[in-house]
């Protein structure tokens, strides 16, 4: 073969690798052991020392006088607006969560399934800030947050569209929920999240998905996640239940999720981290129940350690991979579903140490077994950018992680005796028939890593692995293509959304 040929041959197969949407998979089904760090001694210990926090110091549940009451009427000691509860109080109410369920799609064939041996990933959330290699750090656009909406839909490895893949700080704070829910249901057809800043925000929510699922639907039926952060240490803010009050009595799941900078909103050490952890997530997630028994819900944990030189967070360091296989264990034993990890970095841009802080954290959530994994791809400088580049770059070793977690095939092939005895000894397997059967699909091959040798790689241009990201979010952004929506919906999404924005003055709050 001359060597055109040959580079033909590898630009064709560069060219299918780097091809999005055809392969796609809807969530993982894990075929591999768990990895679990805690001994069972020490998830007791974790467990005894939540229930004395929330019975001896108690959880602060401020402006939600309804909250309040709900504990006191179901047994708890409320004072003033501290709940202690009493114990074995949560674990009981949290008897009626389900184990596992379906988030639907509004493309059945995206749903996923949240808890069990299953894991999603979802992209980043929350960033104000996007970057890019043309453009560098800006404040993002609702255009940014479209292209990542389209990026996460042509992601293979990637099962959910997710919630504020960026803030569209052009628009109105108290409008761009419905624009932000809009492009979910518009230009994908994944799951996704739904809007928590405001009670009435959560509620609108909820009533774009009655339009596009039908109202009987989502009252029977899972179609959103949403993020309900504690403000640890050990407080619920009045934003945080009235949202998390709408979403469980429409029988949407709720993510209760301590936000953790360990040395700043928890102690310095992994158990007593866990076990304020376990005491916030037990109290909200005992809410959701007094709410409506069986609303699903999520077992979270967002763990970052800090510098105790500067306070800034940190990632990918050992601690946090300590407190998610824990805290992933401690939902399995209240038989909850699990949310934590992803790609985090606190890098600036898409360079060594976004990749090394990244993949420390997403090995460690792939081998503790979580379930719903936000901010699997995008997620730069602390959660503050949303980087286009590290998003395909992220998606790269999703795909990676996916083929990990499928084991080892058992099968005759799978055992290759066939090609050991036709090629015997001395000889290779480069042209035997096991190796030919298996060609395409015997490794996985990264869309963006360079194997070739130095000179082909110094004649493409000497491009690093962030030049050759920044070829292809621009590709894929090019190649997609809408998924269909039913016109009589979107009409009625549209018509929903400027009714309610004509409705109030443009407000920043």
């Amino acid at each position: 073969m001359s060597e055109r040929a040959a580079r033909r041959g590898r630009d064709a197969r560069r060219e299918a690798r780097g091809k999005a949407g055809a392969a796609s998979k809807p969530y993982i089904v894990r075929n591999i052991p768990l990895l679990e760090l805690a001994s069972t001694e020490a998830l007791e210990m974790i467990e005894a020392n939540a229930d004395l926090i929330l019975e001896e110091i108690g959880i602060e549940f401020r402006d939600d006088e309804e909250a309040l009451k709900l504990f006191k009427d179901a047994g708890a000691d409320v004072q003033g607006t501290r709940v202690h509860f009493p114990k074995g109080f949560c674990q009981n109410l949290l008897k009626t969560a389900p184990s596992q369920y379906t988030q639907h799609a509004r493309n059945p064939a995206r749903s996923v399934e949240i808890g069990g041996n299953h894991t999603v990933f979802a992209p980043v959330y929350g960033p104000p800030f996007v970057r890019d290699l043309d453009e560098g750090r800006r404040y993002g656009t609702i255009e940014d947050f479209r292209n990542f909406v389209k990026l996460a839909y042509m992601a293979p490895a990637m099962h959910h569209s997710g919630g504020t893949v960026c803030e569209p700080v052009d628009l109105p704070v108290n409008k761009r929920h419905y624009d932000m829910l809009y492009a979910h249901m518009k230009y994908s057809d994944k799951p996704f999240m739904g809007s928590v800043t405001h009670p009435q925000r959560a509620e609108d929510s909820v009533a774009m998905c009655e339009i596009l699922f039908g109202k009987e639907f989502v009252d029977q039926n899972t179609v959103m996640i949403s993020l309900i952060n504690a403000n640890s240490p050990m407080v619920f803010d009045g934003t945080m239940l009235g949202a998390l009050k709408v979403y469980a009595r429409a029988n949407q799941a709720c993510i209760v999720s301590p936000f953790i900078l360990a040395g700043a909103m928890s102690p310095v050490t992994a158990l007593g981290t866990l076990a304020q952890v376990q005491a916030e997530v037990l109290a909200g997630g005992a809410l959701t129940q007094l709410c409506r028994p069986g609303a699903p819900l999520i077992y979270g944990a967002f763990v970052s350690a800090i510098s105790m030189q500067s306070g800034a967070p940190t990632f990918g360091t050992p601690e946090p991979t300590l407190v998610i296989s824990a805290a992933a264990a401690l939902a399995r034993r209240l038989n909850l579903p699990f949310r934590s990890g992803g790609s985090l970095c606190a890098s600036k841009v898409a360079d060594a140490q976004a990749a090394y802080e990244s993949a420390n954290t997403l090995n460690a959530t792939v081998l503790s077994g979580v379930n719903f994994a936000l901010h699997s791809a995008g997620w730069l400088e602390g959660g503050l950018s949303s980087g286009y580049e590290k998003f395909v770059m992220d998606c790269d070793q999703l795909a990676m992680m996916q083929r990990l977690t499928e084991g080892y095939d058992l099968t005759d092939n799978g055992q290759g005796l066939d090609a050991i005895r036709e090629v015997g000894p001395g000889s290779h397997y480069l042209g035997c028939a096991h190796t030919q059967a298996n060609f395409e699909t015997a490794f996985i091959r990264s869309t963006l890593a360079d194997n070739n040798s130095y000179e082909q790689w110094e004649a493409e241009g000497a491009q690093d692995m962030a030049q050759r990201a920044n070829t292809l979010w621009k590709k894929w952004l090019a190649e997609y293509q809408e998924p269909a929506l039913d016109p009589g919906i979107d009409e009625a999404l549209q018509a929903f959304m400027a009714e309610k924005k004509a409705s109030f003055p443009d407000s920043n709050v």
